[in-house]
């Protein structure tokens, strides 16, 4: 599936893929690992849930000694069904450790997993670099313009319907074609407002099925063709269960197995929540394009 870039703007970045993070860098010509840090108890695994300070940075610090580049703190749980808090509490949550986290690892990446355009603006404002919005700017119409204000990073994800609802009964005549309609009306409204840093997220098993899921990761490379790096958020997610009779908690083999995939289709930021395992994946795909082209 062959696409143009969206607008001179995208192929400039996506030639030069570093991220401009509040005075850090990050360079995106390798894949690179974002380590997941959960701040609550509802999310569909509860293997890097803590609550207690010290606890959150002795996990960070694991995730960073293992190679994490990036550290994506969530606050709400976006699993299908989860209940959505208040932006109240889930600004509470994210302000009772940042700060803390950003005074022990001043030098780190830190992303917010939010679609509250307040909350974005609030925790860049306490010291993080990144926002991930899973609704790709559709939950909160004041998202785009916080965002372009703000000039950091912005994962933009595809969702159909809201975490409450979104696996009821998603539908789409092409799922891959969709998405990047998808993608580019968004890109079109940051690009009008001087805004670039985009990454994209096609939002694996949000308002997906199984076999659209799997269209997805077989397509991966129909959305870095849109001039923008590429993230996969697949770790321990039912599309592995579901096909290989695991759990959350048993899924780790078959994350890797995906993650190899998705890096070998393109993806450069693989978000995870086992930092080891998605560095090994990305070391032994860089072997393999090493040595592609090359005979015995």
């Amino acid at each position: 599936m062959n696409l143009n870039k969206s607008s001179d703007k995208s192929k400039n970045f996506s030639s030069t893929p570093y991220l401009n993070l509040k005075g850090k860098s990050l360079n995106l010509h390798k894949p690179v690992v974002m380590g997941i840090l959960n701040l609550s108890k509802d999310s569909f695994f509860e293997g890097n849930y803590n609550i207690n300070i010290i606890g959150l940075i002795n996990q960070t610090r694991k995730m960073l000694d293992e190679g994490a580049k990036i550290i994506d703190i969530g606050a709400i749980s976006t699993r299908p069904g989860a209940k959505l808090i208040s932006e109240e509490k889930e600004l509470n949550r994210l302000m009772e450790v940042l700060p803390e986290l950003i005074k022990n690892f001043p030098k780190v990446i830190f992303s917010i997993d939010t679609f509250r355009a307040n909350i974005a603006e609030k925790v860049i404002e306490a010291g993080a670099a990144m926002i991930n919005d899973i609704s790709g700017g559709t939950f909160d119409d004041k998202m785009f313009e916080t965002i372009s204000l703000l000039q950091v990073p912005y994962i933009l994800m595809h969702i159909q319907g809201t975490p409450q609802n979104m696996q009821n009964d998603p539908k789409y005549e092409n799922v891959v074609l969709e998405i990047v309609q998808f993608f580019l009306n968004q890109i079109n409204k940051l690009e009008k407002l001087r805004f670039s840093q985009i990454i994209l997220d096609p939002g694996f098993g949000f308002g997906k099925t199984l076999e659209q899921n799997y269209q997805i990761l077989k397509n991966l490379k129909a959305f870095s063709q849109l001039g923008f790096p590429v993230l996969a958020g697949i770790s321990r997610k039912s599309m592995i269960n579901k096909v290989l009779g695991t759990s959350p908690k048993t899924a780790l083999n078959g994350t890797s197995v995906l993650n190899t995939i998705a890096v070998l289709h393109g993806a450069k930021i693989l978000r995870v929540h086992d930092v080891k395992e998605a560095v090994e994946v990305i070391k032994l795909c860089e072997e393999v394009e090493r040595w592609q082209g090359m005979t015995s």
